[in-house]
């Protein structure tokens, strides 16, 4: 990697969350209008499962000695595709972005090594502004995998809409643990036909979710006594006065009866009674189950989209 003169680059530590966070701030500010990572996240990058940040990241400071990149691999579960981030200051280190990358690539065809694979999955995320970002990915061999869309809507004058009959939502149960695996059981059902679908055991899911804070924004849905949806909130847009529904899943046999649109509801309302602005959410619009028709009926509408390339990376020595 050549780098322009008195630049260097070194590894991460827990000490550089301030400014690595300086950075994610730039580069989401010029990608999506708005700082979407705190430090908590920062910390949590760093010491994820299956991260060593002596191999896996790399930061690149300019000649004053301030941070202006950081490059990482993530793969929370260890298992199937690898995701690789290099976030830049658009102002001032654009051009290192291709050059991580290459790094960020040549450590992943390591880790397919380790792993003993012949090759692993990349994939890199492109917002609407990220043109040169696009560019670098195409150059170096990455292809459109998929295409994510993310919506909003105004909670101001919620309206109050009733469950269709049968259908009664309300918040899961955090301390029954029978009540927590069959939420984890629908999640892994429902999007068990989406083709990037990874299955994780119950016991991971719940080490990964770690300490909910806001129990009260999950939700179960039952269709006469039977539990057949789930919808789990996240916290990641607070600091846009958003609630986030992370994920909203319905089992099969139990779709196209209003079970989803109920759950997207009563969580909207939740948001509101909080004091949210809006509520939000991504659509992966490869789903098989189409949902972007069922989150416009309840009055969420498209605000941004990111692409999703890949390209597969043959193992060290391959």
């Amino acid at each position: 990697m050549t780098l322009p003169a008195g630049w260097t680059t070194r590894r991460p530590t827990l000490d550089d969350v301030p400014a690595i966070l300086a950075v994610v701030h730039a580069a989401d500010t010029f990608a999506i209008g708005h700082p979407d990572f705190d430090a908590e996240d920062v910390e949590q990058s760093l010491t994820a499962p299956h991260f060593d940040p002596t191999r896996d990241s790399w930061l690149a400071l300019d000649p004053d000695g301030t941070v202006v990149a950081w490059a990482t691999v993530e793969n929370p579960t260890g298992v199937g595709r690898e995701f690789v981030e290099v976030y830049v200051d658009p102002e001032r280190a654009a051009t290192l972005r291709a050059p991580l990358l290459a790094r960020q690539l040549d450590r992943v065809a390591e880790r397919a090594a380790e792993r003993r694979l012949p090759a692993l999955t990349v994939r890199c995320a492109v917002f609407a502004p990220e043109r040169d970002w696009a560019r670098d990915l195409r150059a170096a061999g990455f292809t459109v995998a998929k295409r994510y869309v993310r919506m909003r809507r105004p909670l101001a004058d919620l309206p109050t809409e009733p469950s269709p009959p049968g259908v009664t939502v309300r918040p899961v149960r955090p301390d029954d643990e029978a009540e927590l695996r069959e939420f984890h059981r629908i999640h892994d059902v429902a999007f068990g036909d989406t083709p990037d679908h990874e299955p994780l055991s119950y016991e991971r899911w719940r080490a990964r979710i770690g300490d909910v804070t806001a129990w009260d924004e999950w939700f179960v849905a039952e269709v006469d006594g039977v539990l057949a949806g789930a919808l789990q909130s996240s916290d990641q847009a607070l600091d846009q006065q958003q609630g986030w529904v992370k994920s909203l899943s319905v089992l099969p046999a139990y779709r196209r009866r209003g079970v989803g649109a109920a759950l997207l509801r009563r969580a909207f309302a939740r948001y509101a009674q909080k004091g949210r602005e809006s509520a939000g959410l991504g659509v992966d619009l490869t789903n098989p189950t189409t949902p972007l028709s069922l989150y416009e009926s309840v009055g969420l509408r498209e605000t941004l989209w990111t692409d999703m390339y890949e390209r597969v990376v043959p193992a060290a020595g391959v």
